[in-house]
C-alpha cells in the first residue's frame, strides 16, 4: 500500500453490513447504516512519550475492530475507500 498513516492513526477498511433482517426482508442500500465495524489495513508507528521514546498501538494490521458511528475521515487510497483515525477513536478488538 502507497499510505502509512503518522503517530497513532489507524487505516481501517469497513466491513460490509447484512443485506437481509433476521426475518428475511432485504435491506435496500439507501436504508443500510454505515457499518462501524472494520479491518485495520495500516497502523501508524506510535506517539512519542517524554523521554522521545516511541508508545506502540495496541492494535495491528489485521484486526477486526469496531469503531464509533462517526469516527475517522473517509479517504480513498488505490481506489479503495477506507477510513484514517486515531486508535483512541477505536472501542474495541472483536475476537
Amino acid at each position: 500500500m502507497a499510505f502509512t498513516p503518522l503517530h497513532d492513526r489507524v487505516l481501517v477498511e469497513r466491513v460490509e453490513g447484512e443485506e437481509k433482517t433476521a426475518g428475511g426482508l432485504i435491506i435496500p442500500d439507501s436504508a443500510k447504516e454505515k457499518p462501524a465495524e472494520g479491518v485495520i489495513v495500516a497502523v501508524g508507528a506510535g506517539l512519542r512519550d517524554d523521554d522521545g521514546d516511541r508508545i506502540a498501538l495496541d492494535v495491528k494490521e489485521g484486526d477486526k475492530v469496531l469503531f464509533g458511528k462517526w469516527s475517522g475521515t473517509e479517504v480513498t487510497v488505490d481506489g479503495k475507500d477506507l477510513l484514517i483515525m486515531k486508535e483512541s477513536d477505536i472501542l474495541g478488538v472483536i475476537s
